[in-house]
């Protein structure tokens, strides 16, 4: 699958193309998608987790050992399963939150909608992410697959992400403004 897109690129990108083309043969690419959200979830919750996709100290064998033991308890099976093991014994396992970014976009250009990311300090409800969904296709034009992340560091407001373009409303970014602003008039 040939695109332009930056974040299909390169080796998450490489990664990624081959789990949709296996996914759709398997004709599971709803359900790669899912386990992949809830892999991807895992990392953002467990610092641990977190350290073990990042860090190179571990070997293969151990993060392979962690995956087994992770997977069980979020349902990743199959073919995700095999993805990830894949990763974590060719060491790109570093790559995966990137490789999930790209499998979200294949997806979605799948189904004729636009990737997109919204962070937010805390879990949006299923009413404000249709909202949100309605406002950003009616500026932009089509649909638009949102994944979403919680980062209580950005204090309030919202981050989202469509393709190349990005609309930090967040409070953290404000205040930082601010404080720059206020240093200028000192």
């Amino acid at each position: 699958m040939a695109t332009t897109d930056q974040t299909v690129s390169g080796v998450p990108g490489r990664y990624a193309s081959a789990l949709f083309e296996l996914a759709s043969e398997e004709k599971a690419t709803e359900e790669v998608s899912r386990q992949l959200h809830a892999f991807q979830s895992a990392i953002d919750q467990s610092e641990d987790l977190a350290r073990l996709v990042r860090s190179p100290v571990f070997s293969s064998e151990d993060q392979i050992a962690a995956l087994g033991a992770v997977a069980g308890q979020l349902g990743i099976t199959g073919a995700t399963l095999n993805f990830l093991k894949l990763a974590a014994k060719n060491r790109r396992l570093s790559a995966v939150p990137d490789m999930i970014k790209a499998y979200a976009t294949l997806l979605a250009s799948s189904k004729g909608e636009i990737a997109g990311e919204v962070t937010s300090a805390e879990p949006l409800s299923g009413q404000q992410l249709e909202d949100l969904k309605a406002a950003l296709k009616s500026s932009l034009g089509r649909d638009v697959a949102l994944s979403t992340r919680v980062d209580s560091s950005i204090l309030g407001g919202l981050i989202v992400k469509v393709g190349s373009r990005m609309m930090d409303n967040s409070l953290k970014t404000k205040l930082q403004t601010l404080k720059i602003a206020m240093k200028g008039t000192a």
